[in-house]
């Protein structure tokens, strides 16, 4: 076991947060002597009860780049509102040529979306949510429309304070 793999264990056992590498991207450059590649990371980590953050980390090789990316996601973490299992109300978001929807579920629909979309989802604590992506399905527009559609979520208690009315149930 390396050191590097070490210290992630150390540091995953502290902490609440999981983490989940949502695609490892490779670039090439070509150089007298032939090609040079270097890695970028895209992570989520989340704690599965309403906080979940996203992280992207380059290097030039897979494991640094990893390790980059979760302590990039750490630092930006967010809090998210669900309701139950689900999401509180139906949402779309869009980020650059990416749109993004979230429809609510019932309970045992699971998470029907892609790749990219369910790593968020799951990590933020959302188990019955059915999703659509239009546009590009870019795995990092994908992410960030997501999260970008997470982020406008909002309570009963939050529309009700908002708009100085009761919404009966």
């Amino acid at each position: 076991m390396s050191q590097l793999s070490a210290k992630r264990q150390a540091a995953a056992e502290e902490s609440p947060f999981e983490e989940q590498v949502v695609k490892v991207f490779r670039c090439a450059t070509v150089v007298k002597g032939g090609r040079r590649f270097s890695f970028a990371a895209m992570v989520v980590v989340g704690d599965r009860q309403g906080q979940v953050g996203i992280g992207y980390g380059k290097a030039n090789e897979v494991p640094p780049a990893v390790e980059k990316a979760i302590k990039d996601a750490r630092k930006k973490i967010q809090r998210v509102n669900i309701f139950g299992t689900t999401i509180p109300h139906e949402v779309k978001a869009k980020y650059r040529a990416t749109r993004v929807v979230l429809v609510p579920a019932s309970e045992g629909t699971g998470v029907i979306a892609g790749s990219a979309a369910r790593a968020v989802l799951e990590l933020a604590g959302v188990h019955n949510v059915l999703t659509k992506v239009y546009g590009s399905t870019s795995a990092k527009n994908v992410v960030k429309a997501t999260l970008q559609a997470l982020q406008q979520l909002c309570s009963r208690k939050q529309i009700e304070t908002l708009r100085g009315v009761t919404i009966p149930a």
